[in-house]
């Protein structure tokens, strides 16, 4: 059976995770690729940062995406939610600080999760390596849902 998440469930699987898949809009196409990031709690907003290219044109010129976050155990038990946000560009000692929270915050997912410790943002993202700095930008949440398959008799 298919059933919603409330919003607490839906922001608990947000915060424990770090991989989701973003969806953005270039031209007139939609576009959706998987991406890193960080929920900020406090701030209720997604923090995440790529090298310039396609994907950060297309929300610099058109600014509504959405992420969608799932844990699936199996076809018959899995948990997603979809979140639609808003992106913004940091820059100077600001994207500093949420590049920092996001490293932070990763790192501590990947240890609580698998035990392993990533030591640099390079072990987020390869593509990084050699080029400028990263561009580091907030998804401000708007709206999130969530819905969740369990087999009968669980939860």
């Amino acid at each position: 059976m298919i059933k919603d998440l409330k919003q607490a469930e839906c922001l608990e699987l947000l915060a424990n995770n770090y991989l989701g898949h973003l969806g953005f809009i270039a031209g007139r196409s939609p576009h959706v690729t998987p991406i890193t990031y960080f929920f900020d709690a406090e701030e209720r907003c997604i923090i995440s940062y790529s090298a310039n290219g396609h994907k950060i044109d297309a929300m610099r010129s058109y600014e509504f995406v959405s992420l969608q976050v799932e844990e699936v155990t199996s076809i018959q038990e899995w948990k997603s939610v979809l979140i639609h946000c808003t992106f913004a560009e940091e820059a100077g000692s600001t994207a500093k600080k949420y590049l920092h929270k996001f490293t932070t915050g990763v790192r501590d997912i990947i240890e609580r999760k698998t035990g392993e410790k990533p030591k640099f943002i390079e072990d987020f993202s390869s593509k990084l390596k050699g080029r400028e700095l990263p561009v580091v930008y907030r998804l401000h949440i708007k709206d999130i849902s969530g819905k969740f398959r369990c087999t009968e008799g669980k939860k």
